[in-house]
């Protein structure tokens, strides 16, 4: 063999250049060597109620506080879905959609009826589908909508030259109309979402209505990535209607700080924006989410308060989830979680799909991201974190009720689970940089 490659020193060279780049795609994709610091801290995070809490939050991850607006909560499809058309059928200037997931049925098709019959009169329509989430979406619809005026984009689609960024998807849930009333949540386009999940074929999620100020931090969660794939720039008071005209001096109206995230930021700031939510949490910290693959510094986060005496609920999906390896990776978790005072509860009657948290009963963070390493550090996504107590107490009714109809964790029923689960989990774990 050394005879060989003495005499062929170029084979060497490619073979140690192949070896090299083996070893380097396994490395970024499987590895956390340099993507993160060794440590994360805060000290002294104020509580969520306190504007020296606001303030923090909003500069540590660049995004401004808006006052005034609405926001309300919609649990389920029988209840989401009715509001979106309302608001869309009623559309005098223009709509715009995102949304990961759009799959043929009867939803797509009123989504397709209701975005034709707008565009036919006048109103702008822009609908960007992500290159994978999307890939389903019924051509039909999309050829008589863009025949009556309405334009479509793609996020990111398969094409050679550019493969390397098609695992770095398009996640935000973006829906904006008139630049005045904005939904995001967990949901998307599919009859999966319709009923009140009640069945192991429905999906339990949530999303939120909003409006006035919180609607153009929704429309920022469009516009930027419409800018990116179509190169048309959205600005001016159309689409971002004056902040004056929705009483934001009000007293008493609600704050919050609207988030858009993106994996060419590598500072990551959905990852800081989750890490100093929970340690401001001084009483409770209850957390819904069907992805629950956090990397080590948001679980000593969640660990953290538990041990500090916080009440810290997780809310997760049970064996009825589409992603049965990632619900192994987050099982790994659960011993340093159970050990250190986080309760742990499975939902049972159907697939969990809602992505909120809310703390001490007063901040509340809703939108499309999941508690993953793929959400904070892969994917576009966008979050809203709400101040407003009234609106916190819905969401924590919410999860309180969907507790009822879970099953809790305990630890000692935890540790006498089997050795093959055990090696299952280990395995999962090991593309948790991918989850």
């Amino acid at each position: 063999m050394s005879e060989f490659f003495q005499g062929s020193w170029w084979v060497a060279a490619f073979f140690v250049v192949g070896v090299l780049s083996v070893l380097t795609t396994v490395v970024s994709l499987f590895f956390d060597i340099g993507r993160r610091p060794p440590h994360t801290s805060a000290r002294a995070v104020p509580p969520v109620g306190s504007d020296e809490f606001l303030a923090g939050i909003s500069a540590t991850v660049n995004a401004p506080v808006v006052m005034g607006g609405t926001v309300q909560l919609l649990n389920n499809g029988d209840t989401f879905f009715p509001a979106m058309f309302e608001a869309m059928a009623a559309a005098r200037d223009h709509i715009h959609f995102t949304a990961y997931i759009w799959e043929p049925g009867r939803v797509s098709d009123e989504m397709f009826r209701i975005l034709t019959e707008r565009a036919r009169a006048g109103v702008e329509v822009r609908v960007l589908l992500d290159g994978l989430g999307g890939i389903r979406t019924p051509r039909q619809g999309l050829r008589e909508l863009r025949a009556a005026g309405g334009r479509v984009e793609r996020f990111r689609p398969a094409r050679i030259g550019k493969l390397s960024r098609f695992y770095k998807r398009m996640h935000r849930r973006a829906i904006v109309i008139d630049g005045v009333v904005g939904f995001t949540g967990g949901a998307a386009v599919g009859d999966k979402w319709l009923g009140e999940a009640r069945n192991a074929t429905g999906w339990r999620d949530s999303m939120v209505r909003v409006t006035g100020p919180l609607a153009g931090a929704l429309q920022s969660g469009f516009t930027e990535p419409w800018a990116y794939v179509s190169g048309e720039i959205l600005v001016g008071p159309r689409y971002y209607p004056s902040l004056g005209a929705f009483g934001t001096t009000a007293p008493g109206a609600l704050r919050a700080v609207g988030l858009v995230s993106s994996p060419s930021s590598e500072e990551y700031p959905l990852r800081l924006f989750f890490i100093l939510s929970f340690l401001a949490a001084r009483e409770r910290l209850y957390i819904t989410t069907p992805y629950f693959v956090p990397d080590q510094h948001v679980r000593e986060a969640v660990i953290a308060r538990a041990r500090a005496g916080v009440d810290v609920r997780l809310l997760l999906p049970n064996e009825l989830t589409d992603a049965k390896p990632v619900r192994l990776a987050t099982h790994s978790y659960f011993a340093e979680l159970l050990r250190a005072g986080v309760r742990i509860f499975e939902y049972q009657p159907a697939r969990l799909h809602a992505k909120t948290a809310v703390v001490d009963g007063r901040w509340s963070v809703v939108g499309s991201a999941n508690l993953d390493i793929r959400s904070s550090e892969l994917n576009q996504e966008n979050v809203l974190g709400i101040l407003d107590a009234d609106f916190a107490a819905r969401l924590e009714e919410t999860f309180l009720a969907d507790l009822d109809h879970s099953e809790e964790i305990r630890i000692e029923g935890w540790r006498r689970r089997g050795f093959g689960q055990r090696v299952l989990e280990r395995a999962a774990r090991i593309f948790q940089e991918q989850y």
